[in-house]
């Protein structure tokens, strides 16, 4: 994202913990078709990764349609997140789950966390995204690229070329110069691994962050830390004078730059190494023991539903599974695109991820 993540919500961001959103509204149920809320409760609790958000005006839609308000559970970054519902499991903290990605989508289902519900609008979802299409226990609401980020004026100071692929990263020219995350800790920092164990293979992977190693890569706890502290093209980077031009991040971080930045410049102050990019697909699911089961389906139906699909590219830095979502020109024209991002099949992430995630951490952390 993971949302996710996810890409830069931070300078976007709503409150952290518990956050209402949505307000009130009517308790017909024109648009989800999930049923009425006489007899039950009114509020659906969203469980998420500290990078969701929505404009309010889209959830207020989703209340005036079905009735329930959404009330945002925020648990940290996604593998946190994740983690703190493998614990409650069956006594869920909320209705519905967002942010598991295709990184760690075998530790949820593998673990029961969600019950199966065929989302409605399904049918304008390309067939590639749905990775569990034959039990829908979870749907797909987003992709993004992580991508390694590069900060402009630095490179143009320095008059040196940004990287361009993996292999880069690793050459003298860039010695101290990256910040990544934790694979162990944050869906970015898994994410960037599994990039390098498609590029390297299983044989391979390993010298490479030998190497990277050697060459001073930092690795901090999550996104937030290593692209709005150490990051130094970041507007959070740049006021605490940070000293690394390179970050795992998104293809999609540069719109938040010129979004956010006032005056808004012409260019984005950063850039994206587009032969560094892995592919990650956002889930939601509904929750194995949900109080609000009727809620979490109609929130499920509207997560893909138009309206927030064509939300997510400014609020989250996403991009829309749904075909008929219309993208806004500046996420278009400030984000990068990755012809060929990395991929691993999913059922071998589900196989490798915790050894490699372990071989990684012997590597890099010790």
């Amino acid at each position: 994202m993971s949302t996710t993540q996810k890409a830069a919500v931070a300078a976007v961001a709503a409150a952290l913990g518990v956050t209402a959103l949505a307000g009130c509204g009517s308790s017909d149920d024109s648009a989800s078709g999930s049923g009425s809320t006489k007899g039950g409760s009114k509020t659906v609790t969203l469980v998420s990764h500290d990078s969701f958000n929505a404009s309010k005006d889209v959830l207020r839609k989703f209340t005036r349609e079905t009735g329930y308000t959404v009330k945002v559970l925020k648990s940290g970054d996604a593998g946190a997140a994740l983690n703190q519902e493998i614990l409650t499991k069956g006594s869920p903290r909320g209705d519905v789950f967002f942010g598991v990605d295709n990184t760690l989508l075998s530790r949820a289902l593998d673990n029961g966390l969600f019950t199966p519900y065929e989302a409605k609008g399904l049918d304008r979802v390309p067939a590639d995204v749905q990775l569990d299409a034959d039990k829908h226990r979870v749907t797909p609401v987003d992709t993004g690229d992580i991508c390694v980020n590069y900060d402009k004026k630095y490179f143009a100071d320095k008059k040196l070329a940004p990287p361009k692929t993996f292999a880069d990263l690793a050459k003298p020219a860039y010695k101290d110069l990256l910040v990544t995350e934790n694979a162990a800790t944050s869906s970015p920092g898994l994410g960037f691994l599994l990039g390098t164990v498609s590029a390297f293979g299983e044989d391979g992977y390993q010298d490479y962050w030998k190497k990277l190693k050697d060459n001073g890569v930092k690795v901090v706890d999550g996104w937030e830390q290593a692209y709005n502290e150490e990051f130094s093209g970041s507007a959070g980077g740049r006021k605490a004078k940070a000293d690394r031009p390179l970050v795992v991040s998104y293809a999609s971080s540069p719109p938040v730059e010129v979004l956010y930045a006032d005056p808004q410049p012409k260019t984005a102050p950063t850039g994206v190494a587009t032969g560094t990019c892995f592919r990650q697909i956002e889930f939601a699911g509904l929750l194995d023991g949900a109080k609000n089961e009727a809620g979490g389906k109609a929130l499920l139906d509207f997560l893909i539903g138009k309206k927030f699909q064509e939300d997510m590219p400014l609020t989250m830095f996403v991009s829309p599974v749904a075909e008929d979502a219309k993208v806004p020109e500046l996420f278009t024209k400030f984000g990068a695109t990755a012809d060929k991002p990395a991929t691993v099949a999913p059922d071998a992430i589900a196989e490798h991820r915790e050894q490699w995630v372990q071989s990684w951490s012997s590597l890099v952390l010790k």
